[in-house]
């Protein structure tokens, strides 16, 4: 028998009930919204002296992910290994807890001061200067974005090119 009455308010559903028994037991990650969410702002001289004072402190070999916006904004990840794990399972090397970002997002990987993001099949991607990538190099100030996460990449100044004496 079919139900036509008129549903009340109160008998809303959540977005997350579909109507399968077993919907929950699943993990997810939510979708981003859209493409505008993802837009690349370009890096300023937004840093703080403190942030200043951790890059030019970074040994050889090292690097720093700040993070510009998301839910811990203000965050420092020093990446001193060479391979750091991002996403938000708890043992994730950088965790983090939001539903747009995969269990297992993305991986950093060193190769002597050079730096790479590989995307691990997420969900919503990861962005390196407003482009979904699959993998990709980071380079000093680049952006790097994971879910609602807006992060950027510093390499240690011992690690820089340096500039030639003219």
């Amino acid at each position: 028998m079919e139900d036509n009455r008129q549903r009340q308010p109160d008998e809303i559903r959540r977005a997350a009930d579909d109507g399968d028994p077993d919907s929950g037991s699943t993990d997810t990650t939510q979708t981003f919204g859209h493409d505008s969410d993802l837009s690349f702002v370009p890096f300023g001289s937004e840093l703080s002296e403190a942030e200043v004072e951790a890059i030019g402190a970074l040994p050889s070999r090292a690097a720093l992910l700040i993070v510009l916006s998301g839910p811990t904004a203000g965050a420092r990840y020093l990446l001193d290994t060479d391979v750091t794990t991002v996403g938000r399972h708890p043992e994730a090397d950088i965790f983090f807890d939001d539903v747009t970002v995969s269990r297992r997002h993305a991986e950093i990987t060193r190769s002597g001061s050079e730096f790479e993001i590989v995307d691990q099949r997420s969900l919503n991607g990861t962005y390196v200067n407003g482009e979904r990538v699959d993998r990709s190099p980071l380079a000093n100030g680049g952006e790097v974005r994971i879910g609602k996460f807006r992060l950027n990449f510093f390499v240690s100044p011992a690690d820089l090119p340096q500039a030639a004496d003219g």
